[in-house]
C-alpha cells in the first residue's frame, strides 16, 4: 500500500484527488448494487453532490443500516495525446440511507477510503489529507487553457522542447501538453512507439489561475534563449 506523500515540485495524491474532485464533469455512483452516471455536474464537481464526514464510532464496528457507496471518476488529458487516461479516482464509504439520484440535496458520505490510480501506482489517501489539501488553483480552468495554447499558440509547444533535459532522444513524432498545475507544465512526447512526459516547472507555485498565462510564457521566453542543433521532431 502507498499512502500519500509530497513530492517537490509535484502535486500531491491528495491535492490531486481534491481536483479531480473539484473539475470532475461526470462521476459513477455504485451502491445497493445499482451504477448510477451523474453527468453534467453544472460546476459543482463530485463534492457538491456528496460531502464527505468522518467515520462514526459504532459499538463492534457494525455498520448496520449503513448502505455502502462508491464513487469512480476518471481524469482525462484534454488534448488528443495517445492514452488520455491520466487517473482513476475511487472513494469509497457508507450512507446513512439508500442513494437518490433525485435528490436535490447534497448526500452526506461516511468517508471510508480514497484511492488515486496512476502510471505510478494505486496511492490510498486519508480523510485528513484530503481536508488539509485544496483544489490545484487551475483544476477547472486546465482542460480550456491547454486547448487554447494547442489552437491558439501551437507553436509554443515545440519550442518549449528546448527546455527538457535531459534532451529529448531523437525521433519525436508528435509534442502536446497533456498537464497542467499549480507547479508547472506537462509536456507529452509521442515516438513511433511508446511515449514520454517530461514537466517543465514554473519558477513558483501558482496561487491563482490566471498566473498561468504570464508562467507559460515566461517558459516559453526562457525556451527561446536556448538553442538545438539537429531536428528533434521527425
Amino acid at each position: 500500500m502507498r499512502l500519500s506523500r509530497a513530492r517537490a515540485g509535484t502535486p500531491t495524491a491528495a491535492e490531486r484527488v481534491c481536483s479531480i474532485l473539484a473539475a470532475a464533469h461526470s462521476m459513477t455512483v455504485v451502491s445497493d448494487g445499482l451504477h448510477t452516471e451523474l453527468r453534467r455536474l453544472d460546476g459543482t464537481g463530485a463534492m457538491g453532490h456528496f460531502h464527505l464526514c468522518a467515520p462514526c464510532r459504532r459499538d463492534g464496528g457494525q455498520a448496520a443500516g449503513r448502505v455502502p457507496v462508491r464513487l469512480e471518476l476518471t481524469d482525462i488529458a484534454p488534448t488528443s495525446v495517445r492514452d488520455r487516461l491520466r487517473a482513476r479516482v475511487t472513494v469509497a464509504g457508507l450512507l446513512a440511507a439508500p442513494y437518490r439520484p433525485d435528490s436535490g440535496k447534497g448526500t452526506c458520505m461516511e468517508f471510508g477510503q480514497a484511492v488515486l490510480e496512476d502510471a505510478e501506482g494505486r496511492t490510498y489517501v486519508t480523510l485528513e489529507a484530503l481536508e488539509a489539501a485544496e483544489p490545484d488553483p487551475v483544476a477547472t480552468s486546465e482542460a480550456g487553457m491547454l486547448t487554447h495554447l494547442v489552437d491558439h499558440h501551437a507553436e509554443l509547444v515545440p519550442l518549449l522542447l528546448r527546455l527538457v533535459r535531459p534532451l529529448p532522444a531523437a525521433g519525436v513524432r508528435r509534442v502536446l501538453p497533456v498537464r497542467l498545475d499549480r507547479y508547472g507544465l506537462t509536456l507529452r512526447l509521442e515516438y513511433a512507439h511508446g511515449h514520454r512526459d517530461v514537466r517543465l516547472p514554473f519558477t513558483t507555485p501558482l496561487t491563482r489561475v490566471d498566473q498561468a498565462g504570464p508562467r507559460i510564457h515566461a517558459l516559453a521566453a526562457a525556451a527561446r534563449r536556448f538553442s538545438h542543433s539537429g531536428h528533434l521532431l521527425t
